[in-house]
């Protein structure tokens, strides 16, 4: 009896640790197989995908346009097999990791909603896997991005990580201990439309006054569009250089005028920077972590952006002067982040696939010995 209530105490154990530990990314990917994954990096211009190996190299990547939101979700997934079985052709993979730019669901298998394609409770992860016939793993781009930060990146050595994507508007997400938080129904991290202006600016969410129509790619060229139009002397250089066009006005023009001194531009990207640092306040006071990483395209500007950010954030961070400061970082995979990001969290699911494929050569193996007796 005592030894039935000993097997029965260890066993519960086992299951406390195993309820304790599997869910823990960090973990988990340090006992994951070291083999070949492809990450795959949808947004709404680019599919990007690309081989990547356990210590985050990329071995070979391919990109196509976006297929037209108004398309069905097949011709996606169809591009997305393709770009993948040409992969493998070249490469032994054994597993795929997606990053969205969409809301994921918590169980990473359905993308819930993505503003620049047309999912909508899209089962993305069972669709693909059946093509393919190798795990694929599905999360937010941002989840993502800030996972290969993390192992990869500017993150390395931080336990508790935030990440802010500057692009067309803001996406983030965090890690604790390790582990991506998703929230209850995996939709956290959508930092971008945190109201901070009552009655602002009018947010294509529905919404007005939300983070990212202040501190984002779609500010800074609203802005600078909007002094242009108005043919303000302070706009005169970018007008001729984009020829009066003040459609052709771009992100990345902006940040290149700011870079040889045109003081407009300089700026702008010290209003979208001054924004920045105030909400990574708001979010300190909320989060406490011990880094923000900031990525995304409006991040090229360095300290143009960066520097900025980090004045606001110290003048607005609440207890400022009686409490350690997290470090603000600027994000060092660039574009290929998420990609790399996605394939390394793949190689978390690779190891059911190996697993699985030794029990079935192990069951073939024992019926082929007892098929010779």
């Amino acid at each position: 009896m005592s030894m039935y209530r000993d097997r029965v105490h260890r066993g519960s154990a086992r299951a406390t640790v195993l309820r304790t530990v599997g869910t823990r990314e960090r973990r988990s990917h340090l006992t994951a197989p070291r083999v070949p994954t492809v990450g795959i990096d949808i947004g709404g211009t680019k599919v990007m995908a690309g081989v990547v190996d356990a210590d985050g190299t990329i071995l070979e990547k391919v990109r196509t346009e976006t297929p037209d939101k108004s398309k069905s979700p097949k011709v996606v997934e169809d591009t997305i097999t393709e770009l993948v079985l040409d992969l493998s052709d070249r490469h032994d993979v054994h597993a795929v990791g997606i990053g969205a730019a969409g809301w994921v669901d918590a169980d990473r298998s359905r993308v819930l909603f993505a503003p620049h394609l047309n999912w909508r409770n899209e089962p993305l992860r069972d669709r693909l896997a059946g093509r393919l016939a190798v795990p694929v793993m599905v999360d937010n781009d941002a989840n993502t991005a800030a996972w290969a930060e993390w192992r990869f990146g500017a993150g390395r050595g931080q336990d508790h990580l935030v990440m802010i994507t500057l692009g067309t508007g803001i996406g983030g997400a965090i890690l604790e201990d390790g582990a991506v938080k998703r929230g209850k129904y995996g939709v956290a991290g959508e930092f971008g439309h945190m109201q901070v202006v009552p009655g602002g600016h009018r947010c294509p969410c529905g919404n007005r006054g939300c983070w990212e129509q202040y501190s984002s790619g779609n500010a800074l060229v609203r802005e600078a569009r909007e002094l242009a139009a108005a043919d303000s002397p302070v706009a005169y250089n970018i007008i001729e250089r984009v020829g009066g066009r003040v459609q052709d006005i771009t992100g990345p023009l902006i940040t290149e005028l700011a870079r040889e001194g045109d003081a407009m531009c300089v700026e702008l990207l010290q209003d979208i920077g001054q924004w920045l640092g105030v909400g990574i306040a708001n979010l300190a006071a909320a989060l406490d972590p011990s880094c923000f990483v900031i990525g995304g395209g409006v991040s090229a500007a360095d300290d143009l952006l960066i520097g900025p950010a980090r004045d606001a954030f110290r003048r607005h961070l609440t207890g400022r002067g009686y409490r350690p400061e997290a470090t603000i970082a600027k994000a060092q995979l660039g574009p290929e982040a998420g990609m790399v990001g996605a394939a390394d969290l793949a190689r978390l699911v690779a190891r059911r696939f190996r697993r699985a494929n030794r029990r079935r050569v192990e069951r073939y193996e024992r019926y082929e010995r007892s098929g010779r007796r």
